[in-house]
């Protein structure tokens, strides 16, 4: 028998057809996509298991809804008591994270799934490491204390800058520290001490945050003079000098002071940060709830803008300037908030877009490295992680889907990376 078809019927094949493709298509997407745009890591300081060691939370934020999800195998031990800083390299493929209490910085490599394997442990230059950042070639160190005999909680002295300087990663083998490198002269210490003069060469400079500027010139550490209740910015440029050690050349990192003493800033600095084009420098004072703004001038000095200060929550604690868009944002310990803020490209000059609820105690804050549309808070009285969508054309803020997402406890410090390492969006 003969069958005919009508135009209808030949419409109904084509369009089952093409939905049949269409399903295919999508099951082979599902097989090849995620929606996971970010691994995000949150260090938790509260001793847990045998060694008292912290441990690491790794999120994954969902690129549609904001919603942070930590993977199946977290947490991971910190490999050390009380971490409470964390830096990524700059190929987003290790994490650096310094444990306070054992004067040491764990590398983790970071797997595809963003698990953490450790990689390498060594100590710090000196006492009690507070803050880490990292470049191409080096991972900069904040220690708390000077290595120094005199130096203890009993008996505190200023504080000092380490810096470790990465090898150049391989397809077999990852990036590593290289410990013992002088980094004034090639007679000099390993590490630079933070001091004052005059009057003051007695004072304790106790550091607070260090930021790096995205060129790779300059390096800036917020600190406070306790007894002076006066705040500072220390400035150094970053270079590279060949040196002969045991016999062998090589080139070792330097910090040169900037022109000039210290910048008095504020009285109780607590966090500083800059912008992707290296050209202004942010610096929250915990004590006077603003926010600072300088402008690097030739040399790396820095120069206040005008408008200073610009007005924050209460006790500002933590401070992150999106590297995408003219955003900056500030976390409020006491208030439990962000501050948000948009700033001239020209200037610099910070205008307020509001005020946002976080958790208890905000102590630390980051920005998704591979959309900047998501926003997260580690909050220490919290026990949690807070969570926002970030309006790129905006830059205000809206709560994550299910916000806030539980942490173990005390959390203190937050990194993240792009998902597959590309800094691309969903892959």
């Amino acid at each position: 028998m003969r069958m005919k078809f009508n135009k209808s019927s030949q419409l109904i094949l084509v369009t089952a057809a093409s939905l049949v493709a269409a399903t295919l298509v999508t099951a082979c997407s599902q097989l090849t996509q995620t929606l996971t745009v970010d691994f995000v890591y949150v260090a938790t300081s509260k001793a847990a298991g045998a060694n008292n060691y912290g441990e690491i939370n790794v999120f994954e934020i969902n690129s549609e809804s904001g919603r942070m999800r930590q993977i199946p195998a977290s947490p991971f031990p910190s490999a050390g008591r009380n971490p409470v800083a964390e830096a990524v390299s700059a190929d987003y493929k290790n994490l650096f994270v310094a444990n306070q209490d054992d004067n040491s910085i764990v590398q983790f490599v970071i797997g595809s799934d963003g698990k953490l394997y450790p990689f390498d442990t060594e100590n710090t230059a000196g006492i009690y490491p507070l803050a880490v950042a990292a470049n191409k070639t080096n991972l900069f160190v904040l220690d708390t204390y000077q290595p120094l005999p005199i130096c203890s909680t009993a008996d505190p002295c200023s504080g000092s800058i380490g810096v470790f300087p990465l090898t150049t990663a391989t397809s077999s083998t990852p990036v590593k520290m290289v410990t013992g490198l002088p980094i004034s002269s090639c007679n000099g210490l390993d590490y630079v001490p933070l001091a004052l003069s005059g009057a003051a060469a007695n004072d304790i400079v106790t550091p607070t945050g260090l930021t790096i500027l995205a060129n790779g010139s300059a390096l800036y550490v917020s600190a406070y003079d306790a007894t002076a209740n006066t705040g500072y910015v220390y400035g150094f440029t970053i270079g590279s000098t060949p040196c002969t050690i045991n016999g062998q050349s090589v080139n070792i990192t330097t910090l040169t002071p900037v022109a000039g003493p210290p910048l008095p800033v504020g009285i109780h600095p607590s966090a500083i940060s800059s912008d992707p084009s290296s050209t202004y420098v942010y610096v929250a004072d915990y004590a006077q709830a603003h926010v600072l703004g300088y402008s690097v001038a030739a040399g790396g000095v820095l120069t206040a803008m005008n408008g200073n200060p610009f007005q924050s929550g209460n006790q500002p604690s933590a401070i992150v300037v999106d590297q995408k868009y003219p955003y900056v944002y500030v976390t409020n310990s006491l208030d439990a908030t962000v501050s948000a803020y948009t700033y001239s490209t020209s200037s610099g000059a910070l205008t307020s877009l509001g005020t946002y609820q976080t958790g208890l105690q905000p102590v630390a804050i980051g920005i998704d490295p591979s959309t900047s549309h998501f926003l997260y808070t580690a909050n220490f009285l919290g026990n949690d992680v807070t969570g926002f969508e970030l309006s790129t054309t905006a830059g205000t803020l809206v709560s994550s889907q299910f916000s806030p997402f539980p942490s173990n406890d005390q959390p203190t410090a937050v990194a993240a990376i792009p998902h597959n390492g590309t800094g691309a969006g969903v892959q």
